[in-house]
């Protein structure tokens, strides 16, 4: 009977021992803020997000105040003016607020997060695949609205304080200037979005628009790149020895638990022989 117990204790501390080797330790793509402008430390609830941000109040990397700034004409986020070629239409404008409050608050863009060189952030989000109906409906709803330029991250004339069309542009239609939905999603802002064939809950693109009493479906799109982007070879080399530490590093109790362990084991049984281990 001692026997018996004795290996019931050993194999019990052994499963304990299992478990915490396989915990995962955090993964660094997952539920984070970027280092941006505006941007949160790290995401956490909000009590009261304005408007369109509000989907993200749970779990936020904006402040309220970011959220309502992101619903002005002439934001203070940014000084960037939306009406340059004449008034933009509330539909359309309506997108560009979904836009910003997806960049600002999400903490789901952790794959996608890569270095930026300009002076007011140190990280971008790059190629984030935009779900199909999340970027055709922007166009559609944009198409009519006038332009004077494909890329609205650089290239204004800032000589006011705010954006204004560089000398010699021309304002056109949204869809002369993006004849494709493809191209106002990817071109727009630098290649931060990518256009997908993916549909919202698909589980494989990133949605702008969602019901928050639904859940927040970029959660698990988050987690499926980035398991996808860590087993890529490209990811394995980025990976920092000091990090590599970091991700083995046994916890404390199994450090406390494995030698107990043995201990009760070889007692109990006599050796170390095979049956011990080989009934784990």
């Amino acid at each position: 009977t001692g026997l018996a117990v004795g290996m019931g204790v050993g194999q019990a501390l052994l499963v304990l021992l299992a478990a915490y080797t396989v915990m995962p330790a955090k993964d660094p793509l997952l539920n984070i803020c970027m280092d941006a402008k505006h941007h949160k430390t790290k995401p956490g609830p909000e009590g009261m997000l304005h408007n369109q941000c509000a989907p993200w109040k749970d779990n936020a990397c904006c402040t309220a105040n970011t959220s309502l700034e992101a619903h002005k004409d002439q934001s203070n986020l940014y000084n960037f003016n939306w009406n340059h070629c004449g008034l933009m239409p509330p539909k359309c404008k309506s997108h560009f607020i979904q836009d910003t409050c997806l960049y600002e608050c999400s903490p789901n863009l952790g794959p996608w997060i890569d270095q930026a060189d300009s002076s007011w952030r140190r990280e971008r989000i790059l190629h984030v695949p935009l779900c199909k109906e999340d970027c055709e409906e922007w166009w559609e709803d944009c198409k009519d609205y006038v332009t004077c330029k494909e890329n609205w991250h650089k290239g204004w004339n800032w000589a006011t304080g705010t954006n204004r069309c560089p000398w010699g542009s021309m304002c056109r239609p949204f869809s002369h200037v993006f004849p494709q939905p493809k191209d106002l999603c990817e071109k727009i802002w630098s290649n931060s979005y990518k256009y997908t064939t993916e549909h919202r809950g698909s589980g494989r693109c990133i949605q702008m628009w969602f019901d928050p009493a639904q859940g927040n479906p970029n959660v698990v799109v988050a987690k499926y790149y980035a398991w996808k982007k860590r087993s890529s070879p490209a990811w394995m080399e980025d990976v920092t020895p000091e990090t590599d530490k970091a991700v083995c590093a046994l916890p404390w109790p199994v450090l406390v638990l494995l030698p107990l362990a043995l201990v009760v084991l070889l007692e109990r049984a006599g050796g170390c022989g095979s049956h011990g281990w080989g009934s784990l």
